[in-house]
């Protein structure tokens, strides 16, 4: 059984089926639908195959098949008509539901050409092999993108005689305040905001402090030395349990110089296939990780993503793959024990977990910290921060 919803918006409420449309979904028996297009809270637990997922984020028009591209050009000749006209009369589509403002008889032809193309891609496409977790992290996006921030210009807007704040100020009365992550924005699985979306990650770090939390307070998790840890996990190294940067300088450089140049050091030799220092060989086994990760044409990470990458940059691809991945994949498990609380994830970083907090709710941080923690590769150290506004963040020590 197929069925497409009507709109992404948890407070509009709709779906396609059979050539209905059905606005009271409650009695609707959801565990028996097989596919739809996009992930939707409706079909949270259920066994219903999210065809997008299949194709890597395309969309409609660039999987349509032949046979319906005719029709389906037509369809989205006339959708875009409807948004242009949604812009110029200044209706905006993060308030009012899709379907209150096209014909009826439009959205039928929508969704069932729509419901083709998703039957299409779970018969004529395999599975991926990584479908549970972009299965999850499209549940956790989504959940994210639903979540207004708390924006507070007046931080900055002292400084609007600055050309570079007025410019950041002018921009942003465009950009709504969600964070919407595009999962496929890079071939690693790094990902980025949508345009019009606010920009998470790559804010400036002086304009950080206009992000409050709804909450109490933000606490922040992070991973000591999270690529490095990484290589070594690759390597099948066990993980040092002090801080990483202190380890290599003991034991990789034998003490000599700080932990800052250990750490520059380590660094300009991991992302240079040419660099003549061959200290870190004596632990990290660079060569013999992309033997086994690297064919010479892709680069199959421990999670299964399958990326393009020539040996300049396969290393680099695989760590920072991964290591993405880790995170996120410890953001599924985090997002589902602060269910049914007032915490929440707020925003996730490349290599960090941000979470709107409840100070009622602090005794879970332990717990926490303990999921964080736990990798494929072992236990990372974890670095706790906590701050009033994003800007104000200051490490927090605690015993793990």
């Amino acid at each position: 059984m197929l069925v497409q919803t009507l709109d992404d918006k948890k407070h509009c409420v709709g779906i396609y089926h059979d050539g209905k449309l059905i606005y009271d979904c409650e009695e609707f028996d959801f565990d028996a639908v097989s596919a739809t297009w996009n992930y939707n809270p409706a079909f949270s637990q259920k066994d219903a195959l999210i065809a997008s997922l299949f194709v890597g984020g395309k969309s409609l028009n660039e999987v349509c098949p032949d046979f319906l591209r005719h029709r389906w050009d037509t369809i989205s000749t006339r959708l875009n008509a409807f948004y242009k006209s949604f812009s110029t009369a200044k209706i905006s589509l993060d308030i009012n539901c899709f379907f209150d403002l096209v014909p009826q008889r439009f959205l039928l032809e929508y969704c069932e050409v729509k419901n083709k193309i998703t039957d299409h891609i779970v018969k004529t496409h395999t599975k991926p092999a990584n479908y549970d977790f972009l299965r999850s992290l499209a549940e956790l996006t989504y959940d994210i993108s639903q979540q207004k921030l708390n924006v507070d210009y007046s931080e900055i807007a002292r400084d609007s005689h600055q050309l570079k704040v007025r410019n950041f100020l002018k921009k942003s009365k465009y950009t709504k305040p969600h964070i919407n992550y595009n999962m496929w924005g890079t071939k690693t699985g790094r990902m980025t905001t949508y345009k019009s979306y606010f920009p998470i990650l790559t804010l400036d770090s002086e304009y950080r402090s206009i992000i409050k939390p709804t909450n109490d307070y933000f606490v922040e998790l992070d991973y000591n030395a999270a690529e490095l840890r990484v290589l070594l996990g690759l390597g099948g190294k066990q993980q040092p349990t002090e801080d990483l940067h202190i380890w290599n300088l003991n034991n990789i450089y034998r003490g000599n110089g700080t932990r800052d140049e250990a750490k520059k050091r380590i660094f300009s030799w991991l992302y240079n296939p040419q660099s003549k220092d061959y200290a870190p060989r004596r632990f990290y086994d660079r060569e013999g990780i992309l033997r086994k990760y690297w064919n010479g044409q892709v680069v199959i990470t421990p999670m299964d993503r399958v990326i393009s990458a020539d040996k300049h940059h396969a290393l680099n691809y695989l760590i920072q793959s991964t290591t993405s991945d880790i995170v996120l994949s410890r953001a599924f498990k985090i997002a589902e024990k602060l269910k049914n609380k007032n915490s929440f994830i707020s925003f996730t970083l490349h290599d960090s977990i941000v979470i709107d907090f409840d100070d009622t709710e602090r005794e879970c941080v332990q717990e926490l910290l303990e999921m964080f923690s736990q990798t494929p590769f072992g236990k990372f150290q974890v670095n706790l921060s906590a701050g009033k506004s994003y800007g104000d963040m200051r490490r927090i020590e605690w015993t793990q």
